[in-house]
């Protein structure tokens, strides 16, 4: 009876004492679930993927360093954005500069075309039609009294064109002057040539070698280089003395001007006026040379 009253005893010992064990609190249980969750997450998600994108992504979530990196390409591409707006606007001013300059460029060309074109219009109005009697040709050449004429003459060098260095009469100053010009541009010496026959046409005036010698430097101008020098020289030669023996010679020399500056038009013009002012009184050599530079003008 004692036997099994204590063995009764010693088996309802551990239910009385489990009955005396406290219960736990909220806070302990939401802290083994949360450890045990963490355990859960560790096993299924090993690369510390988020159980709330589980079933929606395989891919992992942006990390720290993957945003930084897409920060940085952001950051490249506006500087990129930048340059590329800062050098087209830099382009833009650029183009507007030269289109600026070309309008200027064209603008100072037509003006010094209409200028040139009203020059020629103003001597075709202002030269009379000249009569047999008042141009019978250039007169025939002095005959030598001391010495021979020079060796170099239009007709035993073409490319001297039509100028001649004539005997020179005895006495005759003038006449002097303007053949020491002449030898001058013989030579290719042209600014020495122009300064001699410049101060030969102040000294004399009336001379009737002022048309030769005015002629000549515009030829020396055109020899030199200066072709739109040499065209103000030869217009206002024509201008000035149109009954002059040289004034013919300027017509066809402005036009070797013209072509010069790539105005193959205005050339036709300064040919068309040695044919409607001298007609059949033009020399025969300056009308075969005229004849060859309308052609390579493509004169209508």
């Amino acid at each position: 009876m004692f036997l099994l009253a204590a063995t009764a005893a010693v088996a309802l010992l551990p239910s009385g004492a489990l009955a005396q064990r406290p219960a736990p609190t909220p806070d302990q249980r939401l802290e083994r679930l949360e450890k045990q969750m963490q355990q859960v997450q560790r096993q299924v998600f090993p690369k510390g993927r988020p159980a709330d994108t589980a079933g929606f992504s395989d891919e992992p979530a942006a990390t720290q360093s993957s945003v930084m990196t897409l920060d940085q390409r952001l950051d490249a591409l506006e500087r990129q954005m930048a340059d590329i707006l800062r050098a087209s606007e830099e382009n833009g001013n650029r183009l507007r500069n030269l289109e600026g300059d070309f309008g200027k460029m064209r603008t100072d060309q037509e003006q010094r075309l209409s200028t040139l074109e009203q020059r020629m219009n103003d001597a075709a109005a202002a030269a009379p039609v000249p009569t047999p009697a008042a141009d019978a040709g250039p007169p025939a050449a002095t005959p030598p009294k001391a010495k021979p004429q020079p060796a170099k003459t239009a007709a035993t060098s073409p490319a001297a064109g039509t100028e001649t260095a004539e005997a020179v009469p005895a006495g005759d100053l003038g006449e002097d002057a303007y053949t020491e010009g002449f030898k001058l541009w013989e030579a290719g010496q042209y600014d020495q040539a122009i300064t001699s026959l410049r101060a030969f046409t102040s000294a004399y005036p009336k001379h009737r070698r002022v048309s030769y010698a005015n002629n000549l430097i515009g030829r020396a101008l055109l020899d030199k280089g200066e072709p739109r020098a040499a065209a103000e020289a030869l217009l206002a030669n024509y201008r000035s003395n149109p009954k002059g023996e040289r004034a013919p010679d300027s017509l066809y020399y402005l036009g070797q001007a013209l072509m010069k500056l790539g105005q193959p038009g205005q050339a036709c013009k300064a040919y068309q006026e040695l044919d409607a002012v001298y007609g059949s009184k033009v020399r025969a050599d300056l009308k075969k040379l005229a004849a060859d530079a309308k052609t390579q003008a493509q004169c209508s």
